[in-house]
This record gives C-alpha cells, structure tokens and sequence, in this order.
C-alpha cells in the first residue's frame, strides 16, 4: 500500500519550553551584586532630591517575594500539564508515524488517524496559547499590585518627609538615571524597611495589599 503522507508536522516540546517565561522581578535576575547603602549619619532634609535603588526593594521586598512566589508555582503546574500533553502527543504522532512505516494501516485508517493528530495539534497549540495569555496575565497583576504598593508607600513617606522629588533608579551594570549620588540621599534601607513593616502589619489584618484598604 502506498503510504499516506504524513501532513502533521512532529511535534517539538520547544513549544512547551516557551511556557516558561522569565519573572521580570525573579531573584537573581540582575548581574550587578547590591549593597546596602551604607549609613552616613545623616538624613536627608526636606526639599531634598532622593533616590532608592528599585532592584534592591523588588528583592527585599517581602509581598514582592511573597506573590512572585504564588506566580512562580501557578507557572510550574502549567508547565508541567503542557509538557505531559505534548509528550502524549509526540508519543501519538510517533506510533502513527511507525505504523506508516511498517505498512500495516490500510489508506482509510490511516487518514483518519491522521486527521485526528491533526485535531489534537491544534487543540494542544491553542491550549499553549491560552496558557500563555493566562500565564503573562498572571505577571501583570502581580507587577500592577507591587507597583500600587510601592508607590501608596511613597506617597504616604513623602507626607511625612516631604521630600522635592523621590527617583527610582535600577540597571544591571550602571543604575540609571542616578549613576553616582550622595549616599546620605539613598533612601533604599528606609524605604525596604518600611514598606516590609507594613506588609507585616497588613497581613497580621488580613489585609495582602494596598487597595485592600479601599474595600
């Protein structure tokens, strides 16, 4: 019997791999070692221009870490349940690839087995698809919810401080837009500080994040 070609294409688990997109606050995730800034016996005064390092508060920051922690879980079962549906199908497409081979499937039977790969194809591309929406979704939310934090945190700091302007500077090999400062200006300590002392009350209330409040 002439073989029927095989118009689906075999199945690579790069498909799967692609699931697992990298945590844009994941720890690590900058080259550049950070150092506390270091104590100068000043304070800045008010009217001041200060500066905190915002890689150091996403690393230090113990609701950053906390929700990073959810997410990272939530994208390793994805994972995993995109990886045991790709093996499935791979190991399919190769059975079906073999019976061609060996000639044992008559035309019809084959054609039928190939249109039902065919099917599962798609169904499993469109079910990568969904999870990865699902997936950069999960990111956002948790990134808009850090954000909200940091800068309800801010805003109620510089109440108290009343500081001219707090910049937020980050870079891997030079921080940017503050390459070099006072470091009686950083207010990285302070500022980690106090946002991981309200997280720890918050919790204690029942309350995991800033608009919480608001309910």
């Amino acid at each position: 019997m002439k073989q029927t070609p095989l118009i689906l294409s075999v199945i690579s688990l790069v498909v799967a791999l692609a699931l697992g997109i990298v945590m844009l606050t994941s720890k690590g995730g900058s080259s550049r070692t950070t150092k506390a800034s270091t104590p100068t016996g000043e304070a800045a005064q008010q009217g001041s221009i200060v500066w905190f390092d915002l890689d150091r508060v996403l690393n230090e920051y113990d609701m950053a870490n906390d929700l990073r922690s959810v997410v990272e879980t939530k994208i390793q079962g994805i994972q995993e349940e995109v990886n045991r549906r790709g093996t499935k199908l791979q190991n399919d497409v190769n059975k079906f690839q073999s019976d061609l081979d060996k000639g044992v499937l008559v035309r019809s039977v084959a054609e039928q087995r190939n249109q039902r790969l065919q099917e599962q194809q798609n169904s499993f591309n469109n079910y990568t698809n969904q999870k990865q929406q699902e997936i950069a979704e999960e990111q956002s939310v948790m990134m808009n919810k850090i954000g909200d934090a940091i800068n309800t945190y801010l805003q109620k700091l510089n109440e108290e401080k009343k500081y001219a302007m707090i910049i937020s500077t980050q870079g891997s090999v030079l921080l940017a837009p503050v390459a070099v400062g006072d470091p009686s200006l950083d207010i990285t300590d302070e500022i980690i500080t106090g946002l991981n002392d309200e997280y720890v009350k918050n919790k204690a209330k029942g309350i995991t994040s800033p608009a919480d409040t608001t309910k």
